[in-house]
């Protein structure tokens, strides 16, 4: 069975950090693009950032840039976002996603909610 499953979510103050994983069953990463998505309370879900299956190329959106980092460790089979100088405006649930194209196969994670607040 095919599963990602997020974690590392939590309640932090503005300016903290926290640190999300996305590991995979039942599959390897490492032939995969990831994402991390986001979700608050009212709003569609949006990009946050993405890693390359090969190269490991990353981009973020432009209200994470310099705050974000994403990586991979193939050996753990994670992929992880790392979050710092959080704002309230990050508050929501946060997704992971694989996709490979040949053969397409494209998987979400259940989420895992990330609140900022004082």
């Amino acid at each position: 069975q095919l599963q990602l499953v997020e974690s590392g979510g939590g309640l932090v103050q503005p300016g903290g950090s926290l640190r999300l994983s996305c590991t995979a069953s039942g599959f390897t990463l490492d032939s995969h693009g990831i994402g991390w998505f986001r979700q608050a309370p009212g709003k569609e879900r949006e990009g946050v950032s993405c890693i390359s299956s090969s190269e490991g190329h990353t981009n973020f959106a432009d209200s994470v840039k310099g705050r974000f980092t994403i990586s991979r460790d193939n050996a753990k089979n994670t992929v992880y976002l790392a979050m710092n100088s959080l704002k309230p405006e990050d508050t929501a649930v946060y997704y992971c996603n694989a996709e490979r194209f040949y053969p397409y196969t494209n998987s979400w994670g259940q989420g895992t909610q990330v609140t900022v607040s004082s």
